[in-house]
């Protein structure tokens, strides 16, 4: 058992490494749609098709590659996903020196890097969870995989910030080039060692072809079933907090933070999301500790009620309690500081480090007893994760309805998905269908 855990540091290794690449890739596209917006002068909406794009990769994508996972074996799907990112990552790095072709080269470049990246997820989940042993040590896998992915999301809000100094309404596409040509080299060398790298393979059964088909899969499992529901609501949930909490703090009709000249809404509502993104990093740490000790149930249903008792209490506390919140900042005075903001943004940005544990929790408990049916698994629950760029959308359409100041009513969402999250966490995440045969 030792030899096997020696053997297997290797591939958990770089596994994690895929992981914080997934997150580097797609948090990247963030800045990237303001670069955009500013330096085409182009709509808000069309800023952010680039992150449109990765969230329709995956649904494309997702069940797929399922099927490719399943029928090529982990080591190969990997091969293929971080090809197919050298290919998306390299369209993206061309735009920076076209000039009016740009803009449409480098949103083919982040549909085609979405691929990569809907892939990679497929294959890296279900490895971690495998490497690990499954139950509580495959959780905490996937959680020290989690807290790396999170340091590579952090990592690109410090890095675009250095190579723009000048502020993102003054940036062009290629004062980012550095970031992508860093991400290329870090794919190819992962290429390599992975290629040479045995990675367990789930073994292939072989059977008599028969006419009759198998009336079993993944969506067999009745806690599979609602499991994947659970994860579209929770990259919705994830990606909406801070999503519409940016733009409510920033919003110059609103005045929220009370500002009176001098300070950026815009800055300070920057600093507040970013502490959200970094609290995640945090939360993940805590996670990886705690994860062999602690099961994803456990862990599951104490995030999401904490997370719904703090949207709660956001949403109806007065706009006009102000607190000073320690923050990200990454400007001129420092990496940290502090800035007043309304009692109800505190507790929003809290909720990122409810979040940063779900993801783990919610894919370990749904495939927990599958077998041999957790590749396939996989791939449906990448479909799934378009849900962060549906629910967010809901909630902007809540917020446009209301004349554009239903920025609370809007977390009403949220709301919502924290409790399916603990419905799951309590009662859905039951393996009712044990009798189904998994070898």
């Amino acid at each position: 058992m030792t030899q096997q855990k020696q053997n297997n540091i290797i591939p958990i290794i770089a596994m994690i490494f895929l992981f914080g690449m997934i997150s580097f890739i797609t948090n990247l596209a963030s800045p990237m749609g303001d670069i955009l917006k500013n330096q085409f002068d182009v709509a808000n909406w069309l800023g952010t098709l680039g992150v449109f794009a990765n969230f329709i990769a995956y649904a494309i994508m997702g069940y797929p590659a399922g099927t490719l996972l399943q029928k090529m074996g982990y080591k190969k799907t990997a091969l293929i996903a971080i090809v197919v990112g050298i290919i998306g990552i390299g369209i993206q790095t061309m735009s920076g020196y076209l000039e009016s072709s740009g803009f449409g080269v480098y949103l083919l470049g982040a549909f085609i890097a979405g691929f990569s990246m809907c892939l990679l997820n497929t294959v890296v989940n279900p490895m971690l969870n495998k490497l690990g042993g499954g139950g509580n040590k495959g959780n905490q896998l996937i959680q020290v995989g989690g807290t790396f992915n999170s340091l590579c999301g952090t990592a690109v809000i410090i890095l675009t910030g250095i190579l723009i100094p000048a502020g993102i309404k003054n940036a062009v596409i290629s004062d980012v080039l550095p970031l992508m040509y860093g991400a290329l080299a870090v794919f190819a060398l992962t290429f390599v060692v992975i290629l040479f790298t045995k990675i367990p393979e789930t073994p292939q059964v072989k059977t008599v072809k028969s006419t009759e088909k198998s009336k079993y899969g993944p969506m067999s499992f009745r806690h599979f079933i609602l499991g994947a529901i659970c994860i579209f609501v929770y990259v919705g949930v994830e990606v909406g907090v801070p999503n519409v909490l940016n733009k409510w703090l920033q919003n110059p009709d609103l005045n929220v933070l009370q500002l009176s000249g001098g300070a950026s809404a815009e800055a300070i509502a920057g600093s507040v999301t970013a502490t959200y993104w970094l609290l995640m990093l945090f939360g993940r740490l805590l996670g990886a500790i705690i994860g062999s000790k602690v099961s994803a149930k456990s862990m599951l249903g104490v995030a999401s009620g904490l997370a719904l008792i703090l949207v709660a209490v956001g949403m109806y506390v007065p706009t006009t309690s102000m607190i000073d919140l320690p923050v990200f900042k990454n400007d001129a005075s420092g990496l940290f500081g502090a800035v007043e903001v309304p009692l109800s943004a505190g507790l929003f940005v809290l909720v990122g480090f409810c979040t940063s544990i779900m993801w783990g929790s919610i894919f370990n408990l749904a495939v927990e007893g599958l077998g041999k049916y957790t590749e396939k698994a996989s791939g449906i629950f990448m479909v799934l994760v378009c849900g962060g760029g549906i629910l967010p959308l809901l909630q902007n359409a809540i917020v446009d309805i209301n004349d554009g100041v239903g920025y609370l009513t809007s977390y009403w969402v949220i709301i919502a998905g924290c409790a399916y999250m603990l419905y799951y966490a309590l009662i859905g995440s039951k393996n009712v269908n044990k009798n189904i045969p998994t070898e």
